[in-house]
């Protein structure tokens, strides 16, 4: 019994002292050996890997396909940022347009350019080198950016709702509601909400002291995947998943659900058919964007627990952090003639 007890305590100390007291190097694997074990199965272990660095997937592997794609994912970036930089360059330049409503659609506008910036330089210069490599505080870094501008995206989606709301089914009380403290009020809780969800993702995987791969299945550090490769329990992940999903998709979505009801409610109940019209126009542009982007965002983030597709988790993905950036201004300005008004105006100064 004692030189079992002597054997048990050397291999504590042999594991105290083999674990690693620094960060780790890339692939670099801790083996929890037993120490002293006359049977070869005891020395199996599961392995931690700690890593400091993750390969992204790629859109293709094909070499002539390279230059295409480097061409397509330029032309969309420019023109995320170019229309984006219209539309705030024409809010901010005419006086009419200094109201709550195009005051959200700005700072959308700003909030675009961030998100896809994020993410679309990064592909573009992966493309280039032909790496897919990304840093490990690289990955955490996209990660939270990803996440603040997508959720502010989000909250301001949400937001743009209750304003149609307020404009349309209390327009007479509309400037006293959307005061101006109450539009800067709202601006900085959706920020906090969403510097919230970055904290709280990056707790999650910081606390994770290991991964099972390095391979993200996608083309960005998208949290769920991240998330995927720790080594978390499956039901903790889920939990976390459903959680989160909760917050900025299920509550989000059904305020926005409330706000187009009430505003249907009230369009119903105006005799004229311009007028009708005219009050669906206003939100046509607001609901193109809300289908794309909550379509396809809060499938990839709930869908991510159920099944693993990687082929329709990138184009999802792609769809909502790419194309709705560079397709907001176009979908704005097309039939608002206040924005195109500007834009002329701007156009001929």
């Amino acid at each position: 019994v004692a030189y079992r007890i002597r054997q048990k305590i050397k291999q504590l100390l042999f594991v105290f002292i083999s674990w690693p007291k620094e960060p780790c190097t890339p692939f670099n694997i801790v083996l929890i050996s037993s120490y002293g074990s006359r049977h070869p199965r005891a020395t199996k272990r599961p392995n931690i890997t700690c890593v400091s660095e993750f390969h992204l997937m790629g859109f293709s592997e094909v070499p002539e396909l390279q230059p295409i794609l480097f061409s397509l994912l330029v032309s969309m970036y420019l023109g995320t940022v170019l229309g984006n930089m219209l539309i705030i360059l024409a809010i901010s330049s005419d006086y009419h347009l200094h109201t709550p409503m195009y005051f959200f659609l700005y700072n959308l506008a700003l909030d675009d350019i961030g998100f896809s910036s994020t993410t679309v330089p990064k592909m573009i210069v992966n493309i280039q080198t032909q790496s897919r490599v990304i840093s490990y505080v690289g990955c955490l870094t996209q990660m939270s950016l990803f996440l603040l501008f997508g959720s502010m995206d989000d909250m301001l989606l949400t937001v743009m709702a209750y304003d149609r709301f307020v404009a349309i089914c209390h327009p007479l009380h509309y400037t006293v509601i959307m005061n101006p403290r109450l539009c800067v009020l709202l601006l900085f809780v959706c920020f906090f909400i969403s510097l919230f969800n970055v904290l709280l993702h990056n707790l999650i995987v910081l606390q994770s002291s290991c991964f099972k791969d390095v391979e993200i299945s996608n083309f960005l550090c998208h949290p769920s995947e991240v998330l995927n490769l720790s080594c978390f329990d499956i039901l903790i992940k889920n939990i976390i998943t459903y959680f989160i999903g909760s917050i900025f998709g299920f509550f989000p979505i059904s305020g926005i659900f409330f706000s187009y009801y009430k505003i249907v409610s009230s369009v119903l109940k105006i005799p004229s058919a311009s007028g009708r019209y005219k009050a669906f126009s206003t939100c046509g542009s607001h609901l193109s964007v809300v289908c794309l982007f909550y379509g396809t965002g809060t499938g990839v983030y709930l869908g991510s627990s159920v099944s693993h597709s990687p082929s329709k988790g990138m184009v999802a993905t792609f769809m909502y952090a790419v194309v709705t950036p560079m397709l907001n201004p176009f979908i704005y300005s097309l039939r608002n003639r206040d924005i195109n008004r500007a834009l002329k105006m701007l156009h001929f100064r």
